[in-house]
Formats: structure tokens, C-alpha cells, sequence
């Protein structure tokens, strides 16, 4: 029988970018945004704070776009301050390359086993979905969901009983089941 887990965001990761002020690399981002029109033209930002002082930085969203151009409805979360918006908008590959900035997700999601433990089973399949794109390391999934060590995981891989056909070692932010041999 194959068992679902979900990887799930709860919060916004920090923003890995150098601070001016105080040279710290972590920012906090809040939800908040700036627009600023120029005629019939429009720039808009993502504001993050340093985690440490608490200046503010911008993450470049729009850069002199024409109104008409702009979907209203985004028009309208942006001056709304939508969180769910930042959260889409930090997961944008576009967004991280414009502003040569990384995400920090530690402490930022959990991992949902549907709150069954099926250490006595046999063979355990399972399908592991992601809701964002999460970087985790599978063999740390593998460990929390069963209740292991992340030693004992590579070693069920180095034995053959933990396989995938994905590589297992790295970091993935994409679906991928695995099957765990006892």
C-alpha cells in the first residue's frame, strides 16, 4: 500500500543576501511591498528586513513596466500587502536570479506523515509531494517520517533495502517515492 507525505511550508524562508548596515546574510521577509508609479509606469518591490539591525532592503519585483501591462488582480495584492503573494513570489526562480538572492528554509516547513507510523510493516512504499519547492535532503525526510537516525538511512541505502529512483543523496525539491525494505 503506498502512504502519502506531504512536505509542508510554515512560514517564509529568510532571504540570504548581505546586509549594508551590518554585514549580517539573513533577511526576513514580512509580506509587505512597495509600488511607486512614474507616469504610466510602475515599479514594485518585495521588502525584507535584516535579521539582525532591521534595515530594510528591496527585492526587485517590477522594474518600469507599463500599467497596462500589470494583470490588475496583482496590481491589487501588491497594494494589499498579500502574504501568500511573497510566498509565491519567493519561490519564483525569475525573482531569486533578478536579485542574485537564495532562500534559507530551515525551520520553515514540516513534514506531514498523515500521522501514521508503519514501522512494523515489511516493505513501505511511499510517495513524498512537495507543496513548495522545498530543498530537503530526502535521506533527512526518510529519518524524521521513520523515526531514524540519518546514519541508519544511508546505511539502509548502502545495504539496498532503501531505494529510489531518484538519487537519494542531495538535496530535492520535487516529488519522489521510495521503497523501505526490513
Amino acid at each position: 500500500m503506498l502512504t502519502t507525505w506531504f512536505v509542508m511550508p510554515t512560514g517564509l524562508p529568510l532571504v540570504l543576501r548581505r546586509c549594508h548596515t551590518c554585514a549580517s546574510e539573513r533577511f526576513r521577509a514580512n509580506g509587505k511591498f512597495r509600488v511607486n508609479a512614474h507616469h504610466k509606469l510602475l515599479d514594485a518591490w518585495l521588502l525584507v528586513l535584516c535579521a539582525s539591525c532591521g534595515e530594510t532592503a528591496k527585492l526587485t519585483l517590477l522594474e518600469r513596466a507599463n500599467v497596462r501591462s500589470v494583470r490588475p488582480e496583482l496590481l491589487d495584492r501588491l497594494h494589499a500587502n498579500d502574504l501568500s503573494l511573497a510566498a509565491e513570489l519567493l519561490q519564483d526562480p525569475a525573482v531569486l536570479r533578478r536579485n542574485r538572492i537564495a532562500l534559507d528554509w530551515d525551520g520553515a516547513w514540516r513534514l506531514d506523515t498523515g500521522g501514521s507510523d508503519h514501522p512494523d510493516r515489511e516493505v513501505l512504499d511511499v510517495s513524498v509531494r512537495f507543496a513548495a519547492r522545498i530543498p530537503v535532503r530526502p535521506t533527512r525526510l526518510i529519518a524524521e517520517g521513520c523515526g531514524l537516525a540519518r546514519a541508519e538511512v544511508e546505511q539502509l541505502i548502502a545495504e539496498g533495502s532503501l531505494v529510489s529512483a531518484v538519487r537519494l543523496s542531495g538535496r530535492l525539491s520535487g516529488d519522489f517515492t521510495f521503497t523501505l525494505k526490513r
